[in-house]
């Protein structure tokens, strides 16, 4: 399926879809985000909602699938309490049928897309997809006229793209809403961030993403579940990519990587970029294994007394750079693994994780 663009009209590549699960678009059971969604209900169904949400978290947290719920209410309703108080729409209504196809003319979904040239993903959002906010925003539809649009995520435009949708926060049409995602909304201009309501989602417990797993996939045995929720880093997305193929154990070598930071095993990390190398986007896997082990750790550190985490933090912001490049430089794996390595060991000497 070809890449969505303003000529083509096609529904954008499902890049984000996790095999054999439905796609955010399609899931209506939100998980463990009750305090987010009753403050966006709040707004909505009072008639006065802003017009930008900033919605935060850890990628798999259920960011997409909050916008998504969010979008099929207004677009049903608009911004009314003719509808349920959870903001719920069923499944079998027409709007949510023709949003899970794609095919809803008042909604608007800007993401990343696939590289024509390369097959691969592009590292940004282009400019010349958040510029299509200008045309779309010019036409009405839906309940009242009301406009979606949802940009996945919003932390990943470049300087003239989020320039772009500045402007557009700047001089909003009426009825019409910007559901904004982000990894790391720190990344945002504070100008973007100053205009958008924010809806922040939190790490699901370790009890509710056990039971969320065992209902949803129950053929996996409980210790291998178990594994899946400690490397998680309580996101249900992300568990249910580990599930799939070499995730979990990749997962794995990372949390092995970052335990042993202070002492590297350099033949060790020889085996594993070899391996890396022969699987199909082995390193991006293993950057994503990284950096969410990683972030995970300095959330859960810096929560305790005393704790100094800048140097992981920094470390942690390398490493995202490096494995950013290596992705778009298709480097070959062995030099990014020992930089990882020694990125990972000089923090450890400035202080404990």
């Amino acid at each position: 399926m070809a890449k969505r663009t303003a000529q083509s009209g096609e529904p954008p590549e499902e890049t984000d879809r996790i095999e054999g699960q439905p796609h955010p678009k399609e899931t209506f059971h939100l998980v463990g985000q009750d305090d987010a969604l009753t403050r966006a209900a709040r707004a909505i169904r009072s008639g006065r909602p802003p017009q930008g949400w900033l919605i935060s978290g850890p990628p798999g947290i259920g960011k997409a699938t909050l916008a998504y719920r969010i979008a099929r209410y207004v677009l049903k309703y608009g911004a009314t309490d003719s509808g349920p108080t959870d903001l719920a729409v069923p499944e079998n209504d027409p709007v949510s049928l023709q949003i899970a196809a794609g095919s809803y003319p008042g909604l608007l979904v800007l993401k990343r897309g696939l590289n024509p040239d390369t097959n691969r993903m592009m590292s940004v959002l282009s400019v010349a997809e958040v510029r299509r906010l200008s045309g779309f925003f010019g036409l009405t539809s839906g309940a009242g006229g009301w406009r979606v649009a949802i940009i996945d995520t919003a932390d990943q435009m470049n300087d003239a793209a989020a320039n772009a949708l500045l402007k557009a926060l700047e001089e909003p049409p009426p009825r019409a809403m910007l559901l904004l995602l982000a990894h790391a909304p720190g990344r945002l201009l504070p100008t973007i961030r100053s205009r958008c309501q924010r809806l922040t989602l939190r790490p699901l417990g370790a009890d509710v993403l056990d039971r969320e797993l065992q209902a949803r996939m129950p053929e996996v045995p409980a210790e291998a579940r178990a594994s899946l929720v400690r490397l998680a880093g309580g996101s249900l997305g992300q568990a249910l990519q580990l599930a799939d193929g070499e995730g979990l154990a990749l997962a794995e070598d990372a949390d092995t990587l970052i335990d042993g930071a202070a002492h590297p095993d350099i033949v060790a990390l020889m085996g594993l970029a070899d391996r890396i190398a022969r699987m199909k986007d082995g390193l991006d896997s293993f950057g994503e294994a990284v950096l969410r082990t990683l972030g995970e750790r300095i959330r859960t550190r810096a929560h305790s007394p005393g704790a100094n985490v800048k140097s992981w933090i920094d470390a942690w912001e390398m490493l995202g750079n490096l494995f950013a490049r290596a992705n778009g430089l298709h480097l070959e794996p062995r030099q990014t693994i020992l930089s990882t390595a020694h990125a990972l060991a000089r923090a450890s000497r400035l202080g404990t994780l």
